[in-house]
């Protein structure tokens, strides 16, 4: 059963790469635990640039016990979700990463803030800008489409609608490419502060 994970893993956790997280995170956090200007700045973000409230609705994906702190092993198994999860796993993270208030339902401010946010970085990394030559609430309502399945177009949108609608709409699906790849976010940033 191991080896089928494995093969079906895009990407491996390098284990140089979590010994160094480990040692860091131990270095600045000897309490144990990681709050979220110490997320931060483990992260190498800039505490008002274009990725911090990316990395706010990271850190509360992150928070499984909703603490408000991260301890090693909920950052361990975030870690390995967004590096191993199948499809499924990473949508549901990716839906938690947008329920800013952790309500159970994603509505369209809390998408806005999302979807501006990934074009913030995406301008600022100058990563595939195509996705971005539409206006951040055309993608909004074009996700809204694709993901409100029940066509009600003013509730909120559940987590099953969320998963649907996404798994069935390839464009939806690369749009949240930087919910659906946080392990290339996390390395990004990683190596990023590293050169500091």
């Amino acid at each position: 059963m191991g080896q089928t994970q494995q093969t079906e893993c895009k990407e491996e956790i390098d284990v140089k790469a979590l010994q160094d997280m480990y040692r860091k995170f131990v270095m600045e956090c000897p309490s144990g635990v990681l709050f979220l200007h110490e997320f931060k700045r483990f992260f190498g973000v800039d505490p008002t640039g274009e990725a911090s409230d990316y990395a706010e609705s990271m850190f509360r994906a992150f928070d499984k016990n909703g603490d408000n702190t991260i301890d090693f092993l909920e950052f361990v198994a975030a870690l390995n979700l967004v590096f191993r999860g199948d499809l499924e796993h990473k949508l549901r993270w990716s839906f938690k990463v947008y329920d800013k208030d952790g309500n159970g339902f994603v509505d369209r401010s809390e998408l806005r803030s999302i979807i501006d946010s990934i074009y913030r970085i995406k301008k600022c990394s100058k990563s595939d800008l195509t996705d971005t030559q539409i206006s951040v609430d055309a993608a909004v309502d074009r996700i809204l489409e694709a993901v409100d399945t029940d066509n009600d177009g003013e509730r909120p949108v559940l987590l099953p609608e969320f998963i649907k609608g996404a798994q069935a709409d390839p464009w939806v699906l690369k749009m949240l490419s930087l919910d659906m790849n946080p392990a290339g976010w996390v390395l990004e940033n990683r190596r990023k502060s590293a050169h500091f």
